[in-house]
């Protein structure tokens, strides 16, 4: 079994190169406002299915580039809006993951 999911101390490396914030003065560092692109609209979104009450798998172009995007959804103002919690995946990344499915199931069966 390979090292993933120890926790800490578990093998997981820190990319830092040392514990410092980065902060000279020492405080907070400034909060990130993701920035959205106002060009990206749900029209380049096709919805492939949902595997939850909010929960969907939909393929969506990302810089030009298709991407496999697995994500969370919550309501708002009569609005279903994408949430933080999800992931998207390049074409290489789906199709690494489409190739280990069987070992991925094999390790759920093996775990039930």
């Amino acid at each position: 079994m390979s090292g993933w999911g120890r926790g800490r101390g578990g093998g997981w490396k820190s990319k830092r190169k040392d514990d410092d914030d980065g902060h000279e003065d020492g405080g907070a560092p400034p909060k990130k406002n993701p920035k959205r692109d106002s060009s990206s609209d749900d029209s380049d979104t096709l919805l492939v299915c949902d595997i939850s009450k909010n929960r969907r798998v939909s393929v969506r172009l990302w810089q030009g580039k298709p991407v496999v995007d697995i994500r969370e959804f919550y309501y708002k103002d009569g609005k279903d809006l994408p949430g933080k919690k999800g992931i998207s995946l390049s074409m290489d990344q789906w199709n690494i993951l489409r190739k280990h499915v069987g070992e991925i199931d094999a390790a759920v069966d093996e775990n039930s």
